[in-house]
């Protein structure tokens, strides 16, 4: 297969890990495809019956993360328009994407919305990639069926193979992006194809609807250098974590789900680092990624919210893992010199 066409198919594999990106919004949802209805086990409520002081441990070191209880905030300073932070999970499960009526309120009165990225269409997808091709694929001779166990390997080839591309393309994929093909499930997967929105695309189109400007905080070359920035032993680490789960995606995102919904956000990288501990892999993997994906990139966005934030009214919508922690987006804003206010 020519270098090109595996840069093609590169592209494809972004569009399958990302579920906004594959929610392209160019393309009208099929309504004569159903979407399948997604299901699965709360695995934080399963460790709370199996081994409670793993529990314990995990929601006492959530609860320790300033202002970690709620998802939306009122952002004001004297002479400007109330402004909101809103914080979002990549998934379309309608207990997500039906928004609470403060919720409904906040995106009304607001005149813009600013989402983590503000085209994440196909066409912008594959330009970026195909400009990024080094950090999705290795490019120096290694493969990653070299840096992994047999059975790890096979069941990177099993994913790979049901996300619908060829399999012997997965040597050539850096870890990260195999963990973020991972990350979604099959049936999480199918419903994006069949047109269902992410709740992040869902609050894109009510604000065009309503005649808001729709604006990105960043780009997507941004979140695919951030995800390639952690450096490749943590990658594979967080892999091989991933892997012990592969049968599990739809369990992990109906616990992402609850977490969301129980407003417990911060415990979710918790839980994450003690499944890892499970495989025999210490917090130490997860360093790159609260650095790189996390603390940086809230820098950033803070950063490029300040205008929007001045300017007043709007309507700030980002993942939810972003706005708690003394580097999260609530403290960066008070830090800003605004009264960041929880609503819900």
């Amino acid at each position: 297969m020519r270098l090109r066409t595996r840069f093609a198919f590169a592209v494809l594999a972004v569009a399958v890990a990302m579920p906004a990106a594959a929610a392209d919004k160019s393309r009208a949802p099929d309504k004569d495809a159903a979407a399948p209805v997604c299901s699965g086990v709360d695995m934080l409520a399963e460790t709370a019956t199996k081994n409670p002081q793993a529990y314990e441990r995990i929601m006492a070191e959530a609860k320790a993360a300033k202002n970690s209880d709620a998802i939306l905030w009122k952002v004001e300073k004297p002479g400007r328009a109330t402004s909101y932070l809103f914080g979002t999970v990549h998934l379309t499960d309608e207990r997500v994407t039906n928004l609470s009526p403060a919720v409904k309120s906040a995106l009304k009165e607001s005149k813009t919305v600013a989402l983590e990225v503000s085209d994440i269409s196909e066409t912008a997808t594959s330009t970026v990639i195909a400009k990024s091709a080094p950090l999705v694929m290795f490019t120096d001779g290694r493969r990653l069926d070299g840096l992994l166990s047999n059975t790890e390997y096979d069941t990177v080839k099993s994913i790979i193979g049901r996300s619908g591309m060829p399999v012997d393309l997965a040597a050539l994929f850096k870890p990260w992006i195999v963990t973020m093909i991972l990350s979604t499930s099959d049936c999480e997967r199918a419903k994006v194809q069949s047109g269902t929105r992410v709740l992040d695309m869902h609050i894109a189109e009510i604000g065009k609807a309503q005649g808001k400007t729709v604006i990105g905080l960043e780009t997507l070359s941004d979140q695919i250098e951030a995800l390639a920035a952690v450096p490749e032993q943590q990658q594979l680490d967080m892999l091989r974590s991933s892997l012990r789960f592969a049968d599990r995606t739809n369990d992990m995102m109906e616990t992402l789900v609850q977490l969301y919904l129980k407003r417990q956000i911060s415990a979710a990288l918790p839980f994450q680092i003690a499944l890892a501990k499970e495989s025999g892999i210490g917090d130490e993997a997860f360093a790159g990624f609260q650095q790189k994906l996390l603390f940086e990139r809230n820098a950033r966005m803070a950063s490029v919210a300040g205008p929007l934030l001045e300017e007043g009214g709007a309507f700030i919508a980002v993942g939810a893992l972003h706005l708690p922690g003394d580097l999260g987006l609530v403290e960066l804003f008070r830090k800003a010199g605004y009264t960041v206010t929880a609503i819900e």
